[in-house]
């Protein structure tokens, strides 16, 4: 079962003419689940880098970035993700929810699946970590 709270940021407060992107945080047993939704672009990747910077701060043993919800990946958002790696060191793992054309063909064709573990839905996240 997972504990949530709320740490939701909206790109469209800091960039009004960007659509909308929200990020919201989830505790389960093992993890901090990043959930991403909207599209992420170069106008809304700062507010991803924040929320990952927020959620890192907290220093889960294991952080999963779940896209799921994404309709667009730009290559801004992709960025976000590897800083994301980078600055999580040794200290958290990182994984990430993305399928499907939006996300996750993405992720393969830059082999960024290479750089952290890819998954399809977020069961088979969270079931890695165990």
């Amino acid at each position: 079962m997972a504990d949530w709270f709320d740490v939701t940021n909206t790109s469209g407060d800091a960039y009004p003419l960007a659509d909308t992107m929200t990020t919201s945080v989830a505790v389960h047993d093992e993890a901090t689940v990043l959930t991403v939704a909207g599209e992420v672009d170069l106008a809304t990747a700062p507010a991803l880098e924040s929320a990952i910077e927020a959620t890192l701060g907290g220093k889960p043993a294991a952080l999963i970035i779940d896209l799921s919800q994404v309709t667009f990946l730009a290559s801004a958002g992709m960025a976000a993700l590897v800083a994301a790696h980078q600055r999580a060191g040794t200290q958290t793992r990182i994984a990430v929810v993305a399928d499907g054309p939006a996300t996750g063909r993405q992720l393969r064709m830059t082999n960024l699946d290479q750089v952290f573990a890819l998954h399809p839905t977020l069961d088979e996240a969270l079931a890695s970590l165990r």
